[in-house]
């Protein structure tokens, strides 16, 4: 597999070298905007899915699920936990876009398996404010699938409950493996 940082210098297409991250990334964009045409799309997503899935890079979601732009709203963070401002994306994805189901992807492999809430400690030690978020640190990742769906079903704040499956993804097959919630 390929990646934009794996690109040798000079090749077609690639990305400048020097320069930040940023300046990179802007430079992309410029060349994504020059055969860029308006698809005419909604904000409400065409398969009325949401999807809560970790922040981790080795995730291609739209890859991964076979969807296309403009098919889900796509909701990434750190775990892929369920968290008040995961809950505050469903209910305007649901409430104001007409989202109807939600699907959980955790993943093997996560770095919040290695860590714990000693990790705000030393946040506070070092910065001089304790974070006022949880690390949502886990142990055992479908446990933690678990409880992301049994935090989306009990939500006074979401009407559409009834279809929301969790799964794990694992980093080294692609495939999900999906998530009894009982």
């Amino acid at each position: 597999m390929t990646t934009s940082a794996s690109l040798p210098a000079g090749t077609e297409g690639a990305i400048r070298t020097g320069g930040t991250v940023t300046d990179r990334l802007v430079d992309a964009n410029q060349r994504y905007a020059s055969a860029f045409s308006d698809p005419g799309m909604d904000a409400r997503p065409v398969l009325h899915v949401a999807v809560v899935a970790c922040m981790d890079a080795r995730l291609d979601l739209h890859d991964a699920l076979g969807l296309e732009l403009g098919d889900c709203h796509t909701i990434r963070n750190a775990g892929g936990v369920v968290t008040d401002d995961v809950i505050r994306s469903l209910t305007i994805s649901q409430r104001a876009l007409g989202t109807r189901s939600v699907v959980l992807i955790h993943h093997t492999g996560c770095g919040l398996e290695s860590l714990t809430e000693e990790f705000r400690h030393e946040l506070e030690m070092e910065v001089g404010q304790r974070p006022a978020w949880a690390v949502e640190a886990f142990r055992d990742v479908d446990q933690d699938v678990r409880q992301s769906m049994q935090r989306v079903r009990t939500s006074p704040f979401l009407v559409h409950t009834d279809d929301v499956r969790g799964f794990v993804f694992d980093v080294k097959t692609g495939l999900l493996r999906e998530i009894d919630p009982t």
